[in-house]
């Protein structure tokens, strides 16, 4: 039997629609996007349908879409992009103590390249207050860049609200939201955001591929150079096969974003439901409602994290957010949110997918409670 899979903000497998999608474009359409024949311009027909498919998930137009290979690209792009296209407006960035890697350690460089980045605290629930951002802009300040959702313990940001103060002060708007498609609607119209970031691994499309929309009118400095891809926005041959791939994704996540959500959100609250009756000492992490439909963040008191995930093999699970978990450390998310360290060190995400049965979900809890059991004794 295979594990059940629980970690599905770690990564997701590629559905079976987007692989058929993919591939023709794997052992047939071969041809350069960028040739004048006919086998180019039959995969540049596909990336400009894939293009439509991300657009039409995001309410933009296909042009302010550019395909990148993945979230940590486009969270690259758009900082440095921004950053470097505007120091002579300004050297100050806003974001939260909370963000993905890929953003923090953007900021950390651009520090070194005499860019001033102040890192936003969040309250209990992981979330940033308005009046934080609005009290940390100055005349200096290019640019905000806050996630739409958090990877770990699932707090949605009030994106719109801090988009609205971000246009109210001419300031450029960015947002990481790799972990909130296909979960919660993410129309950049109503979020009011000038560049987001997505990745195609946490949409069930294959890792290696992302996309970054840019608003009509922002410019950014280029981060690869060479031909004139992607409009002259993104140098490289493009990527049509996973392309292909992420543009089906977005289609799929766009018809069935709120079946999904249902489905993710009853997966969850059976979980904890059911660990909650054996172990009613848990402490949930992040906000009770404002949550991400299928994360589940909980702490189990004076126990270390990893070994009760090595006690329940048949369960894919983290021990804090899988891109940097590689040890028992309370990571920076925790410490942001101050989860005391008893109940921080115990911490495991589990998170909900397309494909987790309510008869998964109740072996799952059978295989986390034995596991605490043991653990105990």
């Amino acid at each position: 039997m295979k594990p059940i899979y629980l970690d599905y903000n770690a990564t997701t497998p590629v559905s079976k629609e987007v692989a058929d999608s993919m591939r023709p474009f794997l052992e047939e359409y071969f041809g350069n996007p960028s040739s004048s024949h006919t086998y180019g311009q039959y995969t540049k027909l596909a990336i400009e349908k894939a293009r439509n498919q991300v657009a039409s998930l995001l309410n933009c137009k296909p042009s302010e879409i550019v395909f990148t290979s993945g979230g940590t690209e486009s969270n690259n792009y758009a900082l440095k992009g921004i950053a470097f296209a505007n120091k002579a407006n300004g050297n100050h960035i806003i974001t939260s103590s909370i963000e993905h890697p890929a953003v923090i350690e953007v900021c950390k460089y651009l520090e070194k390249q005499g860019f001033e980045i102040t890192y936003l605290a969040v309250d209990s629930e992981g979330v940033v207050n308005i009046s934080d951002v609005e009290a940390a802009i100055k005349p200096t300040t290019i640019l905000i860049s806050v996630m739409h959702a958090n990877n770990e313990v699932g707090s949605i940001q009030p994106i719109s609200e801090i988009g609205r103060l971000a246009k109210k002060h001419g300031i450029i708007m960015h947002t990481d939201a790799a972990q909130s498609l296909g979960k919660i609607k993410a129309d950049v119209q109503k979020l009011n955001v000038d560049l987001l970031s997505m990745a195609g691994h946490k949409l069930y499309a294959p890792k290696g591929i992302g996309a970054l929309y840019i608003r009509e009118g922002v410019v950014l400095e280029k981060l690869i150079h060479g031909a004139d891809h992607e409009r002259n926005l993104r140098a490289g041959t493009e990527n049509v096969l996973e392309i292909v791939g992420l543009g089906k994704a977005c289609d799929m996540a766009n018809n069935q974003l709120d079946n999904n959500a249902k489905h993710y959100q009853e997966m969850r609250d059976y979980l904890y439901q059911l660990l909650l009756k054996s172990i009613p000492q848990l402490l949930l992490n992040g906000p009770t409602n404002n949550r991400l439909p299928n994360t589940l963040n909980i702490s189990f008191p004076n126990m270390e994290a990893n070994a009760l995930i090595a006690l329940m093999p048949g369960i894919a699970a983290s021990a804090g957010a899988a891109c940097h978990s590689s040890g028992i450390s309370v990571s920076q998310v925790l410490k942001a949110l101050q989860i005391p360290t008893d109940f921080a060190m115990g911490t495991i995400r589990f998170s909900t997918g397309r494909y987790n049965t309510k008869e998964e979900i109740e072996i799952a809890a059978a295989m986390i409670v034995k596991a605490v059991k043991e653990l105990r004794n």
